[in-house]
């Protein structure tokens, strides 16, 4: 080949070429032509599932606005149901005046044997009765109404005694509490006139149940000032068990509060006996200088002056009302 002359490809070479270009083309047409009817099948397929989705979805939505509409009939209905059951909703009469803070369901036997209490103009007096919430009941001729629940926490000092009134005009601890609340509580169990600490009033009458039956068995702390150090002995005694009047009395734990000051002792007990600490000493030959209750079913008197009161907290009345505390 001479410098500077073009190549020329030959024509055999470049039939070839076009045919092969020919075959190129039918063979990209008929490719296309697939790739078009399967993107038409696809289609297809996609608009028949959308359809059927659509149609399947409205199905659901239309099935969960009948269960909807059905839940909610029968919420109501439910509801107003509950509603009329509350309100005829039988009670025993005994409970009624518990709830109403009157008395305990023991005591709330008591009177209606005794015939002071009446429902609806009728004296009852068959224990066990039951009344409706709507029925008028009356104690002693006054209308009994339940109140709201109060619960009142006192550290309670000395020469006070226990009870909501005293025939020999000694001072109670309701004077101590005058003003806290509209609604009639009562103490919680008793203390001693002289014997100071923690003490409850309230008028939850089945919670005062529970915190006072020995069946429940709640745990009382008191701190006892003797005349004089207690025996080694005789501490053990204490716990082995004292006989006082054909009576056993025992204390739990027993120890020491200052090792240098064997006269302070702490005293643990569960069971409700009248007296019980005063009468355990008192049986060893020892006299109880002061006596002061530190614990009584999870309350403590920490942060409250002597002589002063406080509302429980809500916390702290869930806690007594689960059991949660000894």
């Amino acid at each position: 080949m001479k410098p500077n002359e073009k190549r020329s490809l030959p024509k055999s070479f470049s039939k070839k070429t076009n045919k092969e270009k020919s075959i190129s083309v039918k063979k990209n047409n008929s490719s296309n032509i697939k790739e078009k009817r399967k993107k038409s099948n696809y289609l297809e397929k996609n608009k028949s599932y959308e359809t059927s989705h659509h149609k399947n979805q409205s199905d659901t939505n239309k099935l969960t606005y009948q269960k909807t509409r059905n839940f909610n009939k029968a919420l109501k209905y439910n509801s107003s149901k509950k509603t009329d059951t509350t309100n005829n909703q039988n009670i025993r009469l005994n409970r009624f005046l518990s709830n109403a803070g009157i008395c305990s369901r023991r005591e709330a036997d008591k009177y209606i044997k005794e015939g002071l209490v009446q429902v609806n103009g009728k004296v009852v007096t068959e224990l066990g009765s039951k009344i409706r919430l709507s029925d008028e009941v009356k104690f002693n001729g006054q209308i009994v109404k339940i109140e709201k629940k109060v619960y009142i926490l006192l550290n309670k000092p000395k020469d006070y005694v226990t009870t909501t009134s005293d025939e020999r005009s000694r001072k109670t601890v309701m004077q101590l509490i005058r003003g806290a609340c509209r609604e009639k509580v009562f103490p919680v169990g008793r203390l001693d006139r002289n014997t100071t600490g923690v003490l409850l009033l309230t008028n939850d009458g089945e919670l005062a149940v529970k915190l006072t039956h020995p069946r429940y068995q709640k745990k009382k702390i008191y701190h006892v000032f003797l005349d004089k150090n207690l025996k080694k002995d005789d501490l053990d005694k204490l716990i082995d068990g004292i006989t006082d009047n054909n009576e056993l009395l025992r204390a739990d734990i027993v120890s020491y509060v200052d090792p240098s000051d064997k006269s302070q002792v702490g005293v643990e007990i569960h069971t409700g006996q009248n007296r019980i600490i005063r009468r355990m000493f008192e049986a060893l030959g020892y006299k109880v200088i002061k006596l002061d209750r530190v614990y009584f079913a999870g309350l403590t008197k920490k942060g409250l002056p002597r002589g002063r009161w406080r509302f429980l907290t809500p916390t702290e009345i869930n806690m007594l009302k689960m059991g949660a505390f000894e």
